[in-house]
């Protein structure tokens, strides 16, 4: 089959300061590429019904968009076509001196490759696009394919692109749940809209709360990664 991943990160600024936040997130959308208009149709006209026509973000959830966000997320844990995966990175744990020659940006993108790496099967294509932003080395989503592409050997990842979030719904619903996600590790959520989009999926949805999850969670997976070895 041929599939689709949008992807986003949240408190990325965790991993240059490390005092920012306690955790960095990067999360993707995977969907059948045969999804993608459906999945547009669908967010646009939720989008139109609550009146709103830019770009969804964590950010801008707040007590007069909470309807249309909560909408949103019903669709994406209604939709079996859609599925989530999100890992979190301890920010104090991060050393790239020792393991990435000094290169935060290089450090960055090994966190990609095992958000990426891990839902990759055997015998599918992978179209990749991530939130476009300016690399200091400007091969690295060229070497993120190559390492997925080598690693992966019965898969083809025809590219990894940068877009534009304005211009993907898919890379911004991968905002909306990584945002929410990363909010809910980092404890620093004050907005009564957001806790309440957390409980909402909670309690509907999950059964409990947002927490690391088994590898083989398809729907809401989230890779609390173990920077520190061992077991």
């Amino acid at each position: 089959m041929n599939f689709e991943v949008y992807c986003d990160e949240s408190g990325l600024e965790a991993l240059t300061h490390k005092e920012a936040h306690l955790y960095t997130a990067i999360g993707g959308i995977w969907m059948p590429a045969d999804y993608r208009d459906i999945f547009k149709e669908h967010m646009n006209v939720i989008k139109e019904k609550h009146n709103v026509y830019g770009e969804l973000k964590w950010n801008k959830v707040s007590p007069k968009f909470y309807n249309l966000y909560e909408e949103i997320l019903d669709y994406f844990f209604q939709t079996e076509q859609l599925r989530f995966r999100t890992i979190l990175v301890e920010s104090d744990k991060v050393d790239n001196y020792v393991f990435n020659n000094k290169d935060i940006e290089l450090g960055f993108y090994k966190f990609y490759y095992q958000l990426l790496h891990h839902w990759i099967f055997d015998y599918n294509n992978y179209n990749i696009f991530v939130d476009l932003k300016i690399n200091r080395d400007k091969n690295r989503l060229k070497s993120l394919r190559n390492s997925l592409d080598y690693s992966n050997l019965t898969s083809g990842i025809p590219q990894v692109q940068g877009l534009p979030s304005e211009q993907s719904l898919g890379i911004q619903l991968a905002d909306i749940l990584t945002g929410l996600t990363n909010a809910k590790f980092n404890k620093e959520i004050t907005s009564t809209a957001k806790i309440g989009l957390i409980t909402h999926i909670e309690n509907t949805y999950l059964g409990n709360t947002i927490a690391p999850t088994p590898k083989w969670e398809e729907k809401f997976n989230v890779f609390k990664i173990n920077l520190q070895g061992g077991w």
